[in-house]
């Protein structure tokens, strides 16, 4: 029988990762899996197929053996589940094998350096072959973008959060296989797709884009593994009132003409309420007062960034007789030119 080319199954090259090599499987289940195709049994054929290459190449000691004795054909797994017993006899596990001379020196090694290669020796054996005992895994480490407003990254905010994560599978309890057949319910993947609902805290000070990391709370772990991590992708909506750059906030207030020029005593708004700010006398539009301590927490030192406030000088579009006179008067008393060199 030929070989299969398991990398042309699922689409990938020979030098796939294994994270791409899952990612063409899962795309390719969802497609062919039976429970989406009732009584398609060209797509079940297709769905064992693939599950059958998956259960190889996700396996890096299985795909190592397959990429070096592959070419041989499935003769080497007919050999493997008939076992050593009657080689060459009636009714022994060998009598329908058919290699090719010089397939028996692959690598320089000699037929018997092929079988250690393939199933690792006599030791640990079960029926003439060692069964592997599956590894620990960590589970899936899922991402989570949480739609936010400034006022709950100032604070911090609680979410509940419903997620769909890999599950290990009781059909086969994560093994992928069930009496040494790929197990049809996760299609030899060991893992099903379960709803997980978490409540988190967001801690105050997060930035937009950030990566909060949640340990143990993503997929949980297959063979004993430990389960994966949650990352929670805080997405900040813009303040209608604030900017804010880094953990400093920025906003804008009026102030009128008297105020810029005598100085006063105004309201500024915060995150936290208005509070009073000093307007020193001769302050210009578009200079900025620093209210240390009012921007957002910082995360690591438990501090605050600053507020800056922009100050913007409001001149008055009507003006009365009696206020144009006193204008007036005030341009004669002044003689000084802003446009000046100097």
């Amino acid at each position: 029988m030929a070989a299969k080319d398991y990398y042309n199954l699922l689409g990938v090259n020979r030098n796939a990762s294994e994270k791409e090599i899952k990612s063409a499987y899962r795309k390719l289940a969802r497609k062919y899996h039976p429970d989406v195709n009732p009584g398609d049994t060209a797509a079940e054929e297709r769905f064992k197929e693939i599950s059958e290459a998956y259960e190889v190449l996700s396996d890096p000691e299985k795909r190592k053996k397959y990429d070096q004795f592959g070419h041989l054909g499935d003769q080497w797994k007919h050999a493997a589940e008939g076992g050593f017993g009657g080689a060459g006899r009636p009714g022994g596990g060998w009598q329908n094998v058919n290699i090719n001379p010089e397939d028996l020196h692959v690598g320089g090694g000699s037929f018997a350096d092929i079988l250690e290669g393939l199933f690792g020796g006599a030791g640990g054996m079960r029926g003439g072959f060692r069964q592997p005992s599956p590894r620990p895994t960590k589970g899936e480490d899922v991402q989570y973008e949480v739609e936010m407003t400034l006022d709950e990254a100032y604070h911090g905010a609680s979410r509940t959060l419903t997620l769909t994560v890999h599950d290990a599978c009781p059909a086969c309890n994560g093994a992928g296989s069930v009496n040494n057949r790929v197990c049809t319910t996760c299609g030899g993947a060991g893992v099903v797709n379960r709803p997980k609902t978490l409540s988190v805290k967001i801690p105050a000070g997060v930035h937009d884009g950030a990566r909060v990391r949640l340990a143990g709370q993503g997929g949980p772990g297959l063979h004993g593994g430990p389960a994966g991590d949650l990352y929670l992708i805080p997405r900040i909506a813009p303040h209608p009132r604030f900017e804010r750059r880094g953990d400093d906030l920025y906003t804008e207030v009026p102030v009128t003409f008297p105020e810029a020029a005598l100085g006063a005593e105004i309201e500024v708004p915060t995150m936290n309420g208005l509070v009073t700010a000093t307007v020193p006398a001769g302050m210009s539009s578009g200079q900025s007062l620093r209210l240390r301590g009012k921007g957002m927490p910082r995360l690591r030192d438990g501090g605050h960034g600053d507020l800056y406030v922009k100050v913007r000088v409001m001149v008055p579009k009507q003006l009365s007789d009696r206020e144009r006179e006193l204008i007036h008067e005030l341009q004669a008393l002044r003689q000084d030119n802003p446009r000046a060199a100097g």
